[in-house]
């Protein structure tokens, strides 16, 4: 063994032994991570054979790309991918940049206590379990006891069945998100906008920056590389909008524009228990979210200098 190679390994030895007590701290989550993350990935074996319970994953009958072809020959396919796209991009491009609104007009709000209230009434909604958000969505938009309605009324307008007209879900979907989310989702930003230096600020002063200056360029400025690997991640999983908001708000009337990839997963593989199929589904959603990532990294890297790797 050659002296470079042993230097190294005297050299990780110091490190590992230096911080010891860390690399102790991190061990629980390294062996739940590789329990429930990396071990039941063999289960992706399901979406090229015909399971079979008896059998089990490994003796069920291989069957290649069966299931996936039959999900793209599915009259579901482009329904699902296109609502599952446009929902997620609608989402994206409203609820990605008004947290860093919010955090940057606060930030440069200078009456603290005032301050503070508004930060708590617009943290307050993340509290809220999907589950009753939905029962107060649907409550305040019924057609006979809705807040909503009841105001509509009031002024003569009609009272109007918002969750049965397939052209108010997307809407109704992405803005209660706002409201639920928005107030949570800035707290990174103000993280962010905390690093700044306050001697920036002086010396723009002292040069007679406004306040809007002050924003444009020192704060936005600052908090962009956090901004950009946000943006990656949420681009990452721009086909995984999460099952539990939009199949507590699908009904029959509005399904034409509710189904997505998550709900027709759960329908096919929980409800009408074909595991292979919904396995293949929900496989060929995770391939397509990797190359997003790695595009829009790669996209994030060359423009802005800023990526995860």
């Amino acid at each position: 063994m050659d002296s470079t190679a042993i230097k190294r390994k005297s050299r990780l030895a110091r490190v590992l032994k230096r911080d010891a007590s860390l690399w102790l701290f991190c061990i629980p989550g390294i062996i739940l991570t590789f329990i429930f993350s990396y071990v039941p990935m063999y289960g992706i074996l399901l979406a090229f054979k015909r399971f079979n319970a008896r059998a089990g994953i490994w003796g069920s009958e291989w069957q290649g790309l069966y299931y996936f072809k039959r999900f793209f020959d599915s009259p579901y396919f482009e329904s699902t991918i296109w609502n599952t796209l446009v929902l997620s991009l609608y989402g994206l491009l409203v609820s990605f940049p008004i947290p860093i609104i919010l955090a940057l007009l606060l930030n440069s709000f200078q009456h603290k206590r005032y301050r503070k209230v508004i930060q708590t009434i617009t943290y307050a909604p993340n509290f809220i379990s999907v589950v009753v958000m939905c029962g107060m969505i649907i409550l305040f938009l019924s057609p006979t006891i809705g807040v909503i309605n009841s105001v509509l009324e009031f002024f003569g307008i009609d009272a109007v069945n918002f969750m049965a007209k397939k052209e108010y879900w997307r809407h109704i979907y992405v803005w209660s998100g706002v409201w639920q989310s928005a107030g949570w989702s800035s707290v990174i930003f103000f993280a962010a906008l905390a690093g700044i230096s306050p001697e920036l600020h002086e010396a723009a002063r002292c040069d007679g920056a406004t306040k809007f200056q002050l924003i444009r360029y020192i704060d936005f400025p600052s908090i962009l590389p956090t901004a950009t690997i946000l943006l990656i991640l949420n681009c990452g999983s721009i086909l995984s909008i999460g099952f539990e908001k939009a199949y507590l708000l699908q009904n029959n009337l509005n399904l034409t524009v509710s189904e997505i990839i998550s709900t027709y997963v759960y329908k096919v593989g929980l409800i009408n228990n074909d595991i292979s199929y919904s396995t293949a589904i929900g496989l060929f959603n995770t391939v397509v979210n990797l190359v997003l990532l790695l595009a829009v990294n790669k996209a994030a890297d060359k423009l802005s200098g800023n990526s995860l790797w």
